[in-house]
């Protein structure tokens, strides 16, 4: 008999039989509040009918053609419609089907474009797992750690993470621009750097904002010296941090956008987004895949479309994101444990620290799993895994939001008393 590798641990215990909306139900018939989407990838909630019908319409007429062969439908009317939501200027799309493999289109892509070698990251950024992408990844040593040699190429700044530091945003700021341009003096030529490649919130680093001050700096460099500004908006992306893109918050401009996750409902689909003059940089051959753009996954991102504009859920991952970090730093207030909470949107988390201020990961542990014995389902992130993450459907409503938030107070005065 075969079964899963025993790396693939599961973060809660739940079996599931169905879903809908922001619950799970599990094969016992309890209910479960949903806050991790899959991570992320759920935007509209477990199975929303509109998604449904689309995806199962689909399935009778087209379930896969290969679009280096031909051409089929829900492709051509996403790639349309995507248009309608996309930065100005981003006109021209690559479809695939991860958020690593975008990564490395988009990297692909960069380097072909510039003709230069050398990327940039930023401390606390997660890319993906597969090779170059874990290569860019620095949110935890785990997603590359047993698989060197890495890629070469690969130059890592800092983030201005000001709650590490123990700074004021300002200065974490100023700090991490000003070892950026170090790393240009003394690491890499800014003539050999071909992208700068950043998440406009730290996803598996920590649930970080970035902030105007810092990507207008990345901007004005990539500009001075020719560099693409490539946005990771994977987790971000359509609707999450409630605007449409993460980087609409920090009035960037990015030549390359990356997105996955909330794209499709849960269908596997990636894609990047560039100009079409910088696309057509792309060599010949290096864009291509069995499966990318899957006409199944395409209508299924059709119907997300739909029913992010129709419903109203951008907007409502605003309000809803406001009441729940509202909510979190209600209860971090009367627990010291819980050092910090921060998000954008409907990405929330909270950082749980010792008395001296270190991470404290095993209390993290014990909240998240408390939280699923009581219903609440919940996933840690963060260099330590020391930060809690809540990341429910776009689709969550007010008394939804509230009943996480009285869980989640239980669950904190539980394991920190």
């Amino acid at each position: 008999m075969s079964q899963l590798s025993p790396l693939l641990k599961q973060a809660t215990p739940v079996v599931v039989d169905h879903g809908e909306g922001v619950y799970l139900y599990d094969v016992d018939g309890n209910r479960h509040l949903d806050f991790t989407a899959g991570i992320g990838v759920t935007s509209t909630g477990h199975c929303h009918p509109r998604v449904v019908a689309a995806a199962q319409e689909q399935v009778g007429k087209l379930i896969h053609g290969q679009y280096t062969t031909v051409m089929h439908q829900p492709l051509r009317r996403l790639t349309e419609r995507l248009g309608d939501v996309l930065p100005p200027g981003l006109d021209s799309l690559f479809y695939v089907n991860s958020g690593s493999e975008a990564v490395e289109a988009a990297l692909r892509l960069s380097r072909q474009a510039t003709g230069r070698p050398n990327v940039v990251v930023f401390e606390g950024g997660f890319h993906g797992r597969t090779v170059a992408a874990a290569s860019m990844t620095t949110s935890g040593t785990r997603f590359s750690s047993g698989i060197s040699p890495l890629m070469s190429g690969v130059y890592v700044a800092p983030f201005p993470f000001a709650y590490r530091y123990g700074w004021d945003e300002q200065t974490a700021t100023k700090f991490a621009l000003q070892e950026l341009d170090y790393l240009f003096a003394t690491q890499s030529a800014p003539g050999d750097i071909a992208a700068f490649f950043i998440e406009p919130v730290l996803g598996e680093g920590g649930y970080v904002p970035a902030n105007t001050e810092f990507l207008a700096g990345l901007r004005q460099r990539a500009d001075e010296h020719g560099i693409m500004l490539v946005l990771d908006e994977v987790q971000t992306g359509f609707g999450r941090t409630g605007k449409f893109w993460g980087h609409e918050h920090f009035d960037v401009r990015p030549d390359i956008v990356i997105t996955a996750k909330g794209l499709a409902s849960g269908f596997p689909l990636s894609a990047i987004a560039a100009p079409t003059e910088l696309m057509a940089k792309a060599w010949p051959g290096s864009q291509g895949g069995t499966y990318g753009g899957n006409a199944v996954a395409c209508a299924a991102a059709l119907a997300t479309l739909d029913v992010i504009q129709d419903e109203g859920l951008v907007e409502n991952a605003a309000e809803q994101g406001r009441r729940l970090i509202d909510g979190a730093r209600s209860v971090a207030d009367k627990h010291p444990e819980i050092g910090d909470v921060r998000g954008l949107g409907l990405m929330v988390g909270s950082e749980f620290v010792t008395a001296d201020g270190k991470a404290d990961p095993e209390t993290a542990k014990a909240a998240q799993q408390t939280a699923a014995k009581k219903g609440l389902l919940l996933l840690t992130c963060g260099a330590h895994m020391n930060v809690v993450r809540m990341i429910p459907p776009l689709v969550v409503n007010a008394e939804q939001v509230d009943a996480a938030l009285d869980i989640w107070a239980d669950v904190v005065a539980e394991v920190t008393g």
